[in-house]
C-alpha cells in the first residue's frame, strides 16, 4: 500500500529536499536561457540605435512563438513521469520516439508561421532600414525551430526521468557559445563579418542546434538512459500516439501564448505613452521575467513529482506534493518581493541612468514585487494540475485571467477612454496596465488554487 504522507514537519523537509534536488539543475539552465536573451540586446545595444531596434523587434516575435511551442512539447513531461511512476519503463522510448515527431511537425509548422509574422513590420511605420533587418532577424532565426522543438521533447524526458544535470550544463555552455558568436559576428572580430544586430540571429540559430546534438550525445552516452533509451531502432509516426499528444500540449501552448501576448500586447499599448514610459515598463517587465525563472522552475519540477505519484496511484502523496510545492513557490515570491520592494531604487539604477526612467521604474516595480505571490501561485498550481495530465481547464482558467482581466482592466486604467463609468479622470499610462496584470494574476492565483484543491480531491476519493 502506497504510504499517505502528512503535513508534518520531517515530511514536508523531506519533500523540499526532494523538489530542489530536481529543481536546481533546472533553475541554472533556465537563467542561462534568458541569459542568451540577455546578451542579445546588450551587446547589440553597443552598436547603434538602429540595430537594437532591430533585435528587439525580431526577439519579440521570437520570444512569442518560443513560449508557445514550449509549451506545447510540455506533454512529454507529463507522459514520460506517469510512465516512470507507474513503473513501465517500456512504454517510455515509444513516448518519446512519437515525440520526436511532434517536435518535428510543431517545428516546421511554427518555423513557416514565425516568417509570415515577421510580415507585420511592413505594416508599423518603422523606418525602411529597421524593418528589413528586423525581417533579416526572424527569416534566420526561425531556422532554429525545428531544432528548439525536438530540444525540448528530450528535454522534457530527460527531466521527467529526473536527469536534470544535463539541461543545466548544456544551457550554461550554449550561454558561453552564444556569447563568443556574438561578439564575432556583431563587432566582425577576428576577420567574422561585421553583421550587428543579425549576429545574434545567427548566433542562437547555431546554439540551439547545438543544443539538441548535445543533448542527443548525451542520451546515447550516459548510462542513466539505459533503462528507457529511446534510440534503439526506428520507429515511423504513429497518429494514434502524437494526437494525445497534441490534445495534452496544445491547450499548454494557448496558456502560454495567452500570457506572453498579454504582456506583449500591453508593451505596444503603453509606446504611446512615449520613451520614459516605455522604458520604465521595459525594465520593471525584465526584471520580473528574470525574478518569475524561480516559480516557473518549481512548475517544471512539480510537474514531474506529480506525475510520478500519480503514475505510482498514490494519490495522497499527489496532492501532499501539489502544495508543498505550491508553498515552496509562495515561499520564493515573498523573498522576491521583498527584495523587489526594498532594493527597487537600485534595481532602476542598474538598468538605466535617466532620472525620469528610474522614478518611474521605481514605481512599477512596486506593482511587480505585488504580482510576484500571485504569478508564483498561478504557475505553480497550473503545474501540479498538468502533473494529473489536466490541461483545458488553466488554459480556460488564464485565458479569462489575462484576455478577460489583466488587458480590459488595462486598457480602461491605462488609456482612460471615454464611455466608461469607472475611467480615471486621465490616462493612468504605465501604472494602470500594471494594476490590470495584478488583478488578473490574482484572479489566475485564486481560481487555479480552487482547481488544483476541487480536482486533487475528487482524484483522491475516486
Amino acid at each position: 500500500m502506497p504510504h499517505t504522507p502528512s503535513f508534518t514537519l520531517p515530511a514536508v523537509r523531506a519533500e523540499v529536499s526532494s523538489l530542489w534536488k530536481l529543481a536546481w539543475p533546472i533553475l541554472i539552465g533556465q537563467l542561462a536561457t534568458v541569459g542568451m536573451g540577455a546578451a542579445d540586446v546588450a551587446m547589440t545595444g553597443h552598436t547603434n540605435p538602429e540595430e537594437l531596434a532591430a533585435v528587439s523587434l525580431g526577439a519579440a516575435i521570437w520570444s512569442i512563438v518560443l513560449v508557445t511551442v514550449s509549451g506545447i512539447m510540455m506533454s512529454v513531461n507529463t507522459l514520460v513521469a506517469h510512465e516512470i511512476g507507474a513503473a513501465r519503463h517500456d512504454r517510455v522510448p515509444h513516448i518519446v520516439r512519437q515525440s520526436l515527431w511532434k517536435a518535428l511537425l510543431i517545428g516546421l509548422v511554427a518555423c513557416v508561421l514565425t516568417n509570415i509574422a515577421a510580415l507585420v513590420f511592413d505594416h508599423l511605420m518603422l523606418e525602411p532600414a529597421v524593418a528589413a533587418k528586423a525581417k533579416l532577424f526572424v527569416h534566420i532565426i526561425s531556422a532554429a525551430l525545428p531544432a528548439f522543438t525536438t530540444y525540448r521533447a528530450l528535454y522534457g524526458y530527460s527531466t521527467s526521468i529526473n536527469q536534470t544535470k544535463p539541461v543545466m550544463v548544456i544551457a550554461l555552455a550554449a550561454l558561453a557559445l552564444n556569447i563568443f558568436i556574438n561578439y564575432l559576428l556583431i563587432y566582425g572580430h577576428w576577420g567574422m563579418p561585421r553583421l550587428g544586430g543579425i549576429g545574434c540571429a545567427v548566433a542562437t540559430t547555431c546554439c540551439v542546434w547545438m543544443m539538441l546534438a548535445a543533448m542527443v550525445l548525451w542520451i546515447r552516452r550516459a548510462p542513466a538512459y539505459r533503462a528507457t533509451f529511446p534510440f534503439g531502432q526506428w520507429e515511423a509516426p504513429q497518429w494514434a500516439s502524437i494526437a494525445p499528444m497534441l490534445r495534452l500540449g496544445l491547450p499548454i501552448g494557448v496558456t502560454y501564448f495567452a500570457e506572453v501576448s498579454a504582456f506583449g500586447v500591453i508593451s505596444l499599448l503603453v509606446a504611446r505613452f512615449g520613451v520614459v514610459q516605455v522604458s520604465a515598463h521595459q525594465i520593471a517587465l525584465n526584471f520580473s521575467s528574470v525574478v518569475f525563472m524561480v516559480p516557473l522552475t518549481f512548475g517544471i519540477a512539480l510537474v514531474t513529482r506529480v506525475g510520478h505519484a500519480v503514475g505510482e496511484a498514490d494519490l495522497h502523496r499527489a496532492r501532499f506534493i501539489s502544495w508543498v510545492g505550491v508553498a515552496m513557490s509562495l515561499a520564493a515570491a515573498v523573498a522576491s518581493a521583498i527584495f523587489i520592494t526594498l532594493f527597487r531604487h537600485q534595481i532602476a539604477a542598474g538598468y538605466t541612468s535617466d532620472p525620469q526612467v528610474q522614478a518611474l521604474c521605481a514605481q512599477l516595480l512596486l506593482f511587480a514585487a505585488l504580482f510576484q505571490l500571485s504569478d508564483a501561485t498561478q504557475v505553480a498550481t497550473s503545474s501540479a494540475i498538468r502533473g494529473y495530465k489536466v490541461t483545458r481547464q488553466p488554459m480556460l482558467i488564464q485565458l479569462l485571467a489575462f484576455w478577460g482581466f489583466s488587458l480590459p482592466i488595462g486598457y480602461v486604467l491605462g488609456l482612460a477612454p471615454q464611455g466608461f463609468a469607472w475611467s480615471p479622470p486621465a490616462p493612468m499610462g504605465a501604472a494602470g496596465f500594471w494594476i490590470g496584470l495584478v488583478t488578473g494574476l490574482t484572479v489566475a492565483a485564486v481560481l487555479l488554487t480552487w482547481y488544483l484543491n476541487r480536482l486533487s480531491l475528487r482524484r483522491l476519493h475516486g
